[in-house]
């Protein structure tokens, strides 16, 4: 069997480079972080594919490559203060705790915020806090953060994000349909009142649940 050192340097060559994933450390993240650790032990096999794989909640995680391109995107510096929205098993906020100085993880399922945490302490990522609460009204003792990633896909851009997001900072998130008609975006927060906006293209995420989301029931 292909060995996940191997899987990854394969992932990164060929799903990851040839689409225009070019930053050097978000390249070398993806190439550390063991995607495997993160997800169940009937699903390690497949920890390279090129697609989500389901964990608990009826959640995913996401592909390699999205994870990457939301990465890239947000462009964590080494000091740089980062909240991540929807932690599930884990898997990107190791990505992103490999580029960041700091790193808030809020999950609104319990079960996920414990596999999530167990998961990077075994990985050794011991400076991430993983927080059990509402994502969409995003974690406010920690704020202003420089860079926050959402990976769950809101109505509308959260107005707690972009309060907590620092001047300088930027938000990626999927916004649009609860299932479908989503868009990645980038918000630059140029000063206390404006934003820039971006459209990073089509993607597929699950709702965001919660007070600033979709409501927890619905097609």
């Amino acid at each position: 069997m292909t060995q996940p050192s191997e899987a990854r340097l394969h992932m990164v060559e060929h799903q990851l480079i040839p689409r225009g994933i070019r930053h050097p450390r978000v390249l070398a993240a993806m190439g550390k972080v063991a995607r495997e650790a993160f997800l169940p032990a009937s699903l390690r096999d497949d920890a390279y594919k090129d697609g989500p794989l389901p964990i608990a909640g009826g959640q995913t995680i996401s592909q390699p490559y999205v994870v990457a391109l939301m990465a890239q995107a947000a462009d964590p510096g080494p000091g740089d203060r980062v909240l991540e929205i929807g932690t599930g098993c884990g898997y990107a906020a190791a990505v992103l705790a490999e580029l960041a100085g700091g790193l808030d993880t809020v999950e609104r399922l319990d079960e996920l915020a414990r596999v999530a945490a167990a998961n990077l302490r075994a990985q050794g990522y011991l400076k991430v806090a993983v927080h059990h609460a509402d994502g969409s009204l995003g974690w406010p003792p920690g704020a202003p953060y420089d860079v926050i990633v959402a990976s769950a896909s809101a109505p509308d851009v959260p107005a707690a994000w972009r309060e907590q997001l620092a001047v300088g900072g930027r938000l990626v998130l999927p916004a649009g349909g609860r299932r479908h008609g989503q868009r990645l975006l980038r918000i630059t927060r140029v000063d206390a009142d404006a934003f820039d906006e971006e459209d990073l293209g089509a993607v597929s995420f699950v709702p965001l649940i919660g007070q600033q989301g979709w409501p927890a029931s619905g097609p």
